[in-house]
């Protein structure tokens, strides 16, 4: 009896070594996807002033960003939708978001406002939008001037099912938007609205609901920040420096901490 039980246990070690390793390990843990979107590009600069182009600081703030966020946030994984100076129209960088299944997305801008407007050179501020009905004309004039890159698009009439950038009317669609990410999304503004003022030193303009296309467009938590203003010198003094890009891309990354942490 004795020999019987020895050699069934000799035989169950046998199996238990010959199965495969992967079959104990732990399974890893399903990562957070975070879609960074630097605004503008190639052919579209957005806004240029004080001898900078948007669409460079938009990049390098989120390249920057991204190299944080893999060396300090292991449980993160970041899609870019362009790592270089290439043209993207807004509903290839939403379906960027969408195919990688992103659990939020943010795209990085510069602000700047009508050339006409006195006083411009000493605007300053960051603010970080939501996608919402818009609350003052202000919040209008923004999302106008970001959505406007799709009329670098000969048939973005056709594409974007006869939406007019520069329209008043064509907002409406916004307005019938679903609210599911909402929450979220303006928990994320708010941390990130704060970082830029506490760690980044910008003005603080708050959080700000209005129509852009892009948000719209993404199936997930999102938000449009706008860094600072190109038409203040200082502030573009401050965000083409290394510094600068350092503290605005750390104010990004500790309002994804706190995301990440409110989803684990």
């Amino acid at each position: 009896m004795n020999i019987r039980r020895l050699f069934s246990f000799v035989i169950l070690l046998a199996l238990l070594f010959a199965m495969p390793v992967h079959l104990f390990a732990k399974k890893e843990k399903d990562k957070i996807t975070v879609v960074l979107d630097p605004g503008h590009g190639g052919k579209d600069f957005g806004a240029c002033e004080n001898g900078a182009k948007e669409k460079d600081i938009n990049l390098a703030v989120a390249k920057r960003l991204q190299e944080l966020i893999e060396k300090e946030l292991s449980d993160v994984n970041v899609v870019m939708t362009r790592s270089d100076d290439r043209y993207l129209t807004l509903q290839e960088r939403a379906d960027v978001a969408n195919n990688n299944k992103g659990d939020l997305f943010m795209s990085i801008h510069v602000n700047s406002i009508d050339k006409k407007t006195r006083g411009r050179e000493y605007t300053r501020g960051s603010s970080v939008y939501v996608l919402g009905l818009h609350r003052d004309q202000d919040n209008m004039k923004v999302a106008m001037r970001e959505n406007a890159v799709i009329e670098l698009e000969s048939d973005y009439k056709e594409k974007y099912s006869g939406f007019d950038p520069s329209k008043d009317e064509s907002y409406i669609i916004f307005e019938m938007a679903q609210k599911r990410n909402l929450g979220e999304s303006i928990r994320v503004a708010s941390d990130a609205q704060n970082e830029l003022v506490s760690t980044a030193g910008r003005s603080n303009r708050g959080v700000r609901q209005a129509g852009f296309w892009v948000l719209w467009a993404t199936s997930m938590p999102a938000v449009l920040v706008e860094l600072d203003f190109i038409c203040n010198p200082e502030s573009v003094k401050f965000m083409v420096s290394d510094k600068g890009v350092d503290k605005l891309a750390n104010s990004l990354l500790n309002s994804i901490k706190k995301f990440v942490e409110r989803r684990i």
